[in-house]
């Protein structure tokens, strides 16, 4: 019997660690899977997995480029001025929670392995008996399953210290796999508005910041001159603004120039970011520009993978699980709506962080935290995008900037209070620093029935969005121009 589980497990490590935890692969996966359902040929189904994986793989060379190019910003922000300091980053996060899980907790880091899987089988069951629990998204974004699948371990631990092995496995498992399907669940509906009925949904760590601060910007439609950013024509000498990659590379220059300024050409050379000699106005030119030339790439590869991960999901939403739609990284959003909504938002939300890190010292703060660049760009870029899309040009600059004090500061309170500061990390996006401490604070206080408490909340909300609109609901996802339809006729 050992042998047996022993196999399956290993079957499973392996399908985790090469296609799961692998978003590339499992989205040329899912694809592959999908076409096939649909009967489509062999080489039409090998020419789409092909293509959605390589447009995955644009994706994040887009995205690692973005994180290398801010690198000698946090390095410097935490060596220079000696700030022994915490970082917010999903993979600082990740680290902190492996060193320190065996000796706080005398547990062992594989489990989270088995927490990913038994909260992706969840998911994967409220969405298959979504008449009953009116949810639609699977969340498949792997690598962010690992990370959050850590944090959420340690923080029932933290919560839980004496429970058992397969005990922590099951609730945080169900917790997760509720956060996971309600989370991307939410993001849904306002996707096929940003997208005009593309057919997924955000599958990130920000996806109840994202639901949340949209809905707020609709408060800003009532303004008739708050108009979006790509119905603004500048006059004049500013019209140069109103090219995107012109505008992004612009601001970027103003934005690392003051501070590699600050930072100092001297220091730079020192931790080897410059060489010797090198020109420091032409080294903080080409780290500005390649901040434009990487945020294009992640834009192509999106345009590359979404239509094919889009049309061939319709075979598994048709067979396995009807009227799903998959929960695929935020990034994927940065390819609809204004694209000077990405750099408004990364600037405002780097406002909003600075701020709050300012404040934190002042007020001698027991844990300083570094702003991560993960946390910093795709939260807050993706809270513009959807903040301009839904209210205009107001809402693109305060939602993110609003997003960016929370982030610091709710990642300050949770990661201190549960100690993981003291290991230099904590995952610090939106959600991690709002939802979650909440989940965090119930469970400490109230026990085992907080469990119960925060899997009725979560699965509460869908019935609440369902109620909100039982007629355009699933319409929405299945068919968008009838739903669009629909709502022209009611009005």
């Amino acid at each position: 019997m050992n042998n047996v589980l022993d196999f399956l497990l290993s079957i499973w490590v392996y399908f985790t660690e090469n296609i799961l935890t692998q978003p590339a692969f499992l989205i040329g996966f899912i694809v592959l899977i999908g076409y096939l359902l649909l009967k489509k040929t062999i080489l039409e189904s090998i020419a789409g997995f092909l293509k959605a994986t390589v447009g995955y793989l644009i994706l994040t060379v887009g995205s690692g480029g973005l994180v290398d190019n801010f690198r000698p910003i946090l390095v410097g922000l935490r060596e220079r001025f000696e700030l022994d300091a915490m970082v917010t980053d999903p993979y600082f996060g990740q680290n902190a929670v492996t060193v320190g899980i065996t000796e706080t907790f005398g547990r062992a880091f594989g489990d989270t392995m088995l927490l990913l899987l038994i909260a992706f089988v969840f998911n994967i069951l409220l969405v298959r008996f979504k008449k009953y629990t009116k949810l639609r998204a699977v969340f498949t974004t792997g690598n962010v399953q690992v990370q959050q699948a850590a944090t959420a371990f340690w923080l029932l631990l933290f919560c839980f210290p004496e429970l058992g092995r397969i005990e922590v496995l099951l609730i945080m498992g169900l917790i997760l796999g509720c956060y996971w399907a309600v989370g991307s669940n939410l993001t849904a509906g306002i996707c096929q508005d940003l997208t005009d009925g593309a057919g997924f949904a955000i599958a990130h760590q920000q996806m109840f910041g994202v639901y949340f601060f949209a809905r707020l910007a609709e408060k800003f439609k009532k303004n008739k001159s708050n108009r979006k950013l790509e119905d603004v024509e500048l006059p004049g000498f500013l019209s140069i603004f109103n090219e995107n990659m012109v505008a992004t590379s612009i601001l970027m220059i103003f934005f690392f120039g003051i501070i590699l300024v600050v930072l100092g050409q001297e220091w730079l050379i020192q931790a080897e970011f410059m060489q010797e000699g090198q020109s420091f106005l032409f080294y903080i030119l080409n780290t500005s520009l390649m901040f434009a030339v990487y945020l294009a790439i992640l834009q192509l590869g999106v345009r590359t993978f979404v239509s094919e991960l889009t049309e061939s999901f319709q075979g598994i939403s048709n067979t396995i699980l009807p009227g799903a739609v998959p929960g695929i990284d935020v990034a994927a959003t940065f390819g609809f709506g204004s694209p000077n909504a990405v750099t408004i938002g990364f600037l405002f939300g780097a406002l909003g962080q600075f701020l709050m890190i300012l404040i934190l010292i002042i007020m001698q703060s027991p844990t300083v935290v570094i702003a991560g660049f993960i946390p910093l760009f795709f939260d807050n870029a993706a809270i513009a995008v959807f903040a301009n899309n839904r209210g205009g040009i107001k809402a693109a600059m305060l939602f993110p900037f609003i997003s960016g004090i929370i982030q610091i500061g709710g990642s300050a309170l949770i990661a201190s209070w549960v100690g993981l500061s003291q290991y230099g990390g904590y995952l610090g996006m939106f959600d991690w620093a709002t939802v979650w401490p909440f989940f965090t604070v119930l469970m400490k206080f109230l026990g085992f029935a907080a469990v119960v408490l925060i899997v009725v909340i979560l699965l509460a909300i869908p019935q609440l969005q369902y109620r909100a609109d039982p007629d355009g609901y699933f319409l929405k996802l299945d068919d968008y121009d009838a739903y669009l339809k629909q709502k022209e006729a009611k009005s």
